[in-house]
């Protein structure tokens, strides 16, 4: 049930965020520790925001990383680290032409949740 959602300005709209979105996603694919058919991952352009003090025109992208409870913390911060190298090689460009700021945070699902999900059955086989 891991589910990404990257928070992006607007002034970083003419970038490809569907690529990242699919970066991401094959970070926790490659892992092995979340079920594949369970990974959604979404990207949210924001329109109102204020970075810093406001007068200039700065970027940021925030992600959001949200699992059930359960795994090691050595897996979630290897997990959060290879997903923050992936955000980071996207951005790399980005970071060279402008001030944009990245950050990631990991959220655990503490509290039972309501789902249903047959994607599952095509990757289980």
């Amino acid at each position: 049930m891991p589910h990404i959602i990257v928070e992006y300005t607007d002034n970083l709209a003419d970038l490809n965020f569907r690529s990242l979105l699919k970066s991401l996603n094959h970070v926790l694919v490659e892992s092995d520790h979340f079920p594949t058919g369970g990974i959604r991952s979404r990207a949210v352009k924001l329109t109102d925001y204020v970075v810093a003090d406001g007068t200039e025109d700065d970027a940021f992208v925030h992600i959001e990383l949200k699992v059930g409870a359960g795994r090691s913390e050595e897996v979630l911060k290897a997990t959060s680290e290879s997903l923050f190298e992936a955000a980071k090689t996207f951005l790399d460009d980005c970071f060279k032409d402008r001030y944009l700021a990245l950050s990631l945070e990991v959220t655990e699902f503490r509290f039972p949740t309501q789902k249903k999900n047959n994607i599952h059955n095509r990757y289980t086989g």
